[in-house]
C-alpha cells in the first residue's frame, strides 16, 4: 500500500515537468515576442521544479533509482543486500527524515503566520508561498513511509534467507 502511495504522488508529479516546460516556453515567448514579463510565471517554475523534486524522492526510493555507489552492493547476496539496506533505513533514512521534518514545521509554521508572500512585486500571492513550503514538511514524510515499506520488504527477505 506504501509502494502504491508512493508511485501514484511520483507519477503524478512527474506531469508538472510538462507543465514546467510549457509554463517556460510561455514565459519565453511573453519576454522575447511581447516584451511583457510575469514574474508570478517565472516564480512558478522554480516551485514547480523543487516540488517535482521533492515529491518525486519516495517514488525514486520506491523504485530504486536513486544514486548509489554500490561498488560491493552489487555482488552481495539477496539477504546482505537486505541487511545494507535495512541497516541504511534505520540509521541514514529515517533519522533524517525526521530531523527534516521537525527542522521544516516551525519554518513552515511561520510562513503561514506571516502570511507570506513573494518577495517581488507581481510574484506569487498568498497563500501560495506556505503551501508550497508545507511541501517540505510533506517530503520528508513520504520518503519516510517509502523508508518503512522498504524496511519491511527487507525484513521478508532477511527472514526468507
Amino acid at each position: 500500500m506504501l509502494d502504491r502511495f508512493s508511485s501514484l504522488v511520483g507519477k503524478a508529479s512527474s506531469w508538472l515537468t510538462l507543465f514546467m516546460v510549457v509554463t517556460t516556453f510561455v514565459v519565453v515567448v511573453m519576454r522575447y515576442v511581447f516584451d511583457a514579463g510575469l514574474i508570478w510565471l517565472q516564480e512558478s517554475v522554480v516551485w514547480m521544479h523543487a516540488f517535482v523534486f521533492m515529491m518525486g524522492a519516495a517514488y525514486t526510493l520506491q523504485r530504486e533509482e536513486h544514486v548509489r555507489v554500490d561498488i560491493f552492493y552489487r555482488e552481495m547476496s539477496l539477504r546482505r543486500r537486505a541487511l545494507v539496506d535495512l541497516i541504511g533505513v534505520c540509521v541514514f533514512l529515517l533519522p533524517l527524515c525526521g530531523l527534516l521534518g521537525w527542522k521544516a514545521v516551525d519554518y513552515v509554521a511561520v510562513s503561514w503566520r506571516l502570511q507570506e508572500a513573494s518577495r517581488e512585486s507581481g510574484g506569487l500571492p498568498y497563500p501560495l508561498i506556505p503551501l508550497l513550503k508545507s511541501v517540505l514538511v510533506l517530503m520528508p514524510i513520504t520518503v519516510g513511509l517509502q523508508g518503512v515499506a522498504l524496511m519491511s520488504r527487507c525484513i521478508q527477505t532477511i527472514r526468507r534467507s
